[in-house]
């Protein structure tokens, strides 16, 4: 039975469900579909603009294709809010982001529909092709096989490689290319000026309308369809189309632009495309934001916006957040600031996120020293190296999961050369709602192996500027100063610059019974237990503030052992090979015999929720560390290294 208008959304949990809806009901379940995304996330955070862009295109994909059997990649993944609740996840889409609830990006093992897993950019062309590949190993030749890269994604070099690839691999692939102009701020490069241009040119779109009127004729004539498709590939071929068109360049088929808000049109375009082999390129112009009026005009600020009025677009401070210290963001952006005042050498460089890590307070004052190079951490990096090869001081911003995509870079390009880039890793640690891609979780470990590297981490926004301060004051070296996404603790932070000295931590507390080792805001809430242990328990520990991980401060160290056989290290950094471990290391190569509890994130992949319910599922929030110290002061010990 034909479905009815009215209420489409609430009947349709799967591609197949699509299917029993008219043409003329698509554009209705699309106005439904962009309400109740509109209505969740409201009063449920989460990424937003990117979605409303896309309703249309989700409903045509699932509606043309036979999902999951033809595998649909997204990418990146926070466009997909409405291909979840179109394929079951509808009714818990309440929970998206929540603790144990829906992940804020695809996920396998959520779902069959989610083909593959999207956190970071620009992987689904290259996981696209292997399945297009494998599908024609297995001979399942009438799958397809589809990659939606959108939001900034196509700067990203991989994209790049997958392209040329896929060009001479002649698999069954669609890359749905959702060309919106903005990732999390306004797009930047050649790449995005070459897409306005194709739009925008007469000659190309009085080609392109040929092209569809021949488009138009395969539905139309089946026995000669092979004709027709051969003769709209000599027509690209001997046309401008051919020498002016990047995508043709690289052997894709290349269609578009089509307006992504037609889901007419689209639907038309996507089911002549099914019958087209090879790969092949549709080029879909969209609007960030779209169907919402505040969304549209500020694409930017409703990338993800928090909490928000639903009638009047008003961003909403949740009552946790009111008369909160600053974001270290906010702090770092001010911070490069000033010192790029003081020193003409200094220069910010991040990819793709002015806004999110602050640069854009710098980019605002002084443009010409400042460097939005787009969705490429790796060129990022050695883009870095080479202006302090010539000895300016970059301050390199880049979030900490996302610098796991430069590590060959880091290695290579900036400590084998030993040149002076300044890393600040943004979002280290757990950062919450966006879950297991996005947490920071590994920075300390896989840094730490690297020679000549200076690794920091600042307890608080003071810190953090005077570990700015003294990475630029006589550049030597590669340096990383890792700090949370979030607030801090300080609300008058704004003083004089320290020199810090390198290498070396500090004494928080005096103690006789335990020792406490931390690294990074963690020791704030180490702070607090010690002060209530010894209120309450008569509990003595000592604390000590690490501050660098790399070089260890080896005087500490051996003032640590010389008086405790009990110590504690807390990171917000993976237990394996964190700062925990290099304690570890310190105490077998000097020969000392401690019972030592390491604090961190566990040797798994932690899922998304609030900090405060990851932080206790690790086990080194407030509560767990004071059950921690006090059970380990109950308790005698032989001394041996655990």
């Amino acid at each position: 039975m034909t479905l009815q208008s009215g209420d489409l959304l609430s009947r349709i949990n799967s591609s197949s469900d699509l299917k029993g809806l008219n043409p003329e009901q698509l554009q209705l379940l699309c106005e439904e579909l962009r309400d109740f995304i509109i209505d969740a996330a409201c009063i449920n955070p989460g990424h937003f603009g990117a979605s409303l862009g896309v309703v249309e295109l989700t409903v045509a994909l699932h509606y043309v294709f036979n999902t999951p059997y033809d595998k649909l990649v997204w990418d990146v993944g926070h466009q997909a809010y409405a291909h979840k609740i179109l394929t079951g996840r509808r009714d818990s889409f309440h929970t998206n982001r929540k603790y144990n609830g829906v992940s804020g990006f695809p996920k396998m093992s959520e779902s069959p529909f989610d083909a593959f897993g999207t956190g970071h950019s620009s992987t689904s062309i290259s996981a696209a092709l292997g399945m297009a590949i494998a599908s024609d190993l297995k001979n399942d030749k009438d799958r397809h096989h589809i990659a939606v890269i959108g939001d900034g994604s196509m700067t990203a070099g991989m994209a790049f490689e997958a392209m040329n690839h896929a060009g001479v691999a002649n698999a069954n692939l669609l890359v749905v290319l959702n060309d919106n102009g903005i990732a999390i701020d306004k797009n930047v490069g050649a790449l995005k000026e070459y897409l306005t241009d194709i739009t925008t040119s007469r000659t190309y779109n009085k080609l392109k309308d040929e092209v569809w009127n021949i488009l138009g004729s395969i539905s139309r004539y089946g026995p000669n369809t092979r004709g027709l498709i051969q003769k709209l590939e000599n027509a690209i071929k001997t046309s401008l189309l051919k020498q002016s068109n990047f995508f043709e360049s690289l052997n894709f088929r290349y269609f578009g632009p089509v307006d992504g808000h037609d889901i007419h049109h689209l639907t038309k375009v996507l089911n002549d495309l099914k019958h087209i082999k090879g790969p092949k390129l549709l080029h879909v112009l969209s609007v960030k934001g779209k169907g919402y009026p505040h969304a549209e005009k500020e694409q930017t600020k409703f990338h993800a916006p928090g909490f928000f009025n639903r009638k009047t677009g008003e961003l909403k401070i949740a009552p946790c957040e009111k008369d909160k210290p600053p974001k270290f963001q906010v702090v770092f952006g001010q911070t490069i600031l000033e010192l790029a005042r003081e020193n003409p050498n200094i220069v910010g460089i991040t990819p793709a996120m002015p806004s999110g890590c602050s640069l854009n307070i710098m980019m605002s004052a002084m443009p010409e020293k400042t460097f939005d190079v787009g969705i490429a951490e790796q060129h990022a990096v050695t883009f870095a190296a080479g202006l302090a090869a010539q000895g300016l001081v970059p301050f390199c911003n880049i979030y900490s999961s996302f610098f796991q995509r430069a590590y060959d870079q880091a290695v290579h390009d900036v400590a084998l050369q030993n040149l002076p880039v300044i890393f600040c890793l943004d979002r280290a640690g757990l950062v919450g709602e966006d879950g297991p891609t996005h947490h920071g979780a590994y920075d300390l470990s896989f840094l730490r192996c690297i020679p000549g590297f200076t690794i920091a981490s600042p307890m608080n926004e003071q810190e953090l500027r005077n570990l700015m301060y003294t990475a630029q004051l006589k550049p030597a070296g590669p340096w990383v100063i890792r700090y949370p996404r979030g607030n801090g603790v300080m609300k008058d932070w704004k003083t004089p610059f320290e020199e810090i000295p390198m290498g070396k931590g500090r004494k928080l507390r005096e103690g006789k019974d335990i020792a406490i080792i931390t690294i990074g805001p963690v020791g704030n809430d180490a702070l607090k237990v010690c002060d209530e242990l010894k209120k309450t328990k008569n509990i003595k520990a000592a604390l000590y503030d690490l501050r660098f991980v790399k070089p260890l401060d080896h005087e500490l160290l051996h003032e640590v052992f010389l008086h405790f056989d009990k110590i504690i290290t807390i990171e917000d950094n993976a237990v394996t090979g964190g700062m925990g471990s290099a304690v570890l290391e310190f105490m077998a190569d000097n020969n000392y015999h401690a019972k030592i509890k390491r604090l961190g994130i566990p040797d798994y992949f932690v899922q998304h929720g609030t900090l405060n319910e990851l932080h206790k599922e690790c086990g080194y929030d407030y509560n767990s560390i004071l059950r921690e110290v006090t059970e380990i002061c109950k308790t005698s010990f032989a001394l041996s290294a655990s």
